[in-house]
């Protein structure tokens, strides 16, 4: 299917219509047969390049997966958290990567002080009073075997298909079968941690006006056969309004980097919601202006996250965001064309989204 949509959308991803190079190997011509998808030009500014080893502050990261196949991987992924300056991370739990809760509780535990793990909502028989008695039950066995909150739960329209064991097929954050769920983990002190939609690209017309169009054709979202995404966050709001003492950890800026007015709205609104930045380097780092004064006003709202695997590089990438004032750089695997610029963020800014808002949800929220 995704080699059917890239055929289809060759003509749409031309710069402009592909002429025949001539015999005099003009430039123009060679321009023209540019694909956006390829474009990741060289960047000739002389300007500063800072390369980031080490996180200014110690790091919690609220975001991450159970990448490691093999306990060897995950004493290597410890190495490179040393390296980095990562105190520990989030496991969070889904049907797309990883084991069932329970291998993963035993990969893990020779690592407690490294690891926090979250869990699942199981819908199995959700719609069973019978059903929905084991669903609470699984959650509390969880929380006694060292889950921390719930997440990493995820939604782009279908309902909440990384559950696991069974997928929430139709069945939205807001939905009143959760409901019980989400009161539980407000009487367990458990965030709910929940990926909601896409970022906007994905929804806009796949054509040259798509300013997003090469990270945007191959996770393009049909709505034709799911909710859209405004219907999306309309959900995310009605549960975190109507669930005021359950922490909601709103994942990638609520994918609204876009729109980081009506994000700070509903931060202003909810007191109860937090967003991450996980994987959302890219989506961020082309407005380096607005989204800094979103992180300074909102510093004590956010969260540190990555979600891109275990490698070394990955974290630089970020740090070098946060941190630094460089400007004008491209980062290919982020599958965009556009260049980032950091946000060279305050020290005391740093520390809360590094570390101490997380240590705040994870501990006094106790």
């Amino acid at each position: 299917m995704k080699h059917f949509l890239w055929i289809t959308l060759i003509p749409a991803l031309l710069l402009c219509a592909c002429r025949q190079t001539d015999t005099n190997g003009n430039a123009s011509a060679k321009a023209d047969c540019v694909l956006v998808k390829d474009y990741f030009p060289d960047v000739v500014n002389n300007i500063p390049v800072t390369h980031i080893e080490r996180a200014k502050f110690p790091v919690i990261d609220m975001h991450s997966h159970d990448y490691p196949v093999s306990d060897e991987e995950i004493a290597g992924w410890i190495q490179v958290m040393d390296r980095v300056g990562v105190e520990h991370t989030a496991i969070m739990h889904c049907s797309w990567i990883g084991r069932p809760f329970e291998e993963v509780v035993k990969a893990y535990a020779p690592y407690k002080e490294r690891f926090r793990l979250w869990c699942c909502f199981d819908y199995t028989d959700i719609d069973t009073p019978e059903g929905l008695e084991r669903s609470l039950q699984t959650l509390e066995r969880y929380h006694e075997m060292g889950a921390v909150g719930i997440g990493e739960l995820g939604d782009k329209g279908e309902g909440d298909l990384y559950a696991r064991p069974v997928e929430g097929k139709g069945i939205h954050i807001d939905d009143s079968r959760v409901k019980p769920l989400l009161a539980k983990c407000a009487e367990l002190k458990m965030p709910v941690s929940i990926h909601i939609g896409e970022p906007i690209w994905m929804y806009l017309p796949m054509d040259e006006t798509n300013d997003g169009l090469p990270n945007a054709a191959p996770w393009h979202v049909d709505t034709t056969r799911c909710m859209g995404y405004y219907g999306l966050v309309n959900t995310f709001e009605n549960a975190v309004r109507d669930n005021p003492s359950t922490i909601f950890i709103a994942c990638h800026y609520l994918n609204m980097n876009h729109d980081l007015p009506r994000l700070a709205a509903m931060l202003d609104r909810y007191p109860n919601m937090y967003v991450d930045i996980a994987a959302r380097v890219a989506e961020s780092a082309h407005t380096p202006r607005a989204t800094r004064d979103f992180l300074i006003k909102y510093q004590d709202r956010v969260l540190f996250g990555t979600d891109n695997g275990m490698d070394a590089e990955m974290y630089h990438n970020i740090f070098r965001v946060l941190e630094t004032n460089d400007e004008h750089f491209y980062v290919p695997e982020y599958n965009y064309h556009w260049a980032l610029s950091a946000f060279n963020l305050p020290d005391e800014v740093l520390k809360k989204i590094y570390h101490d808002n997380a240590e705040r949800i994870l501990t006094e929220y106790k």
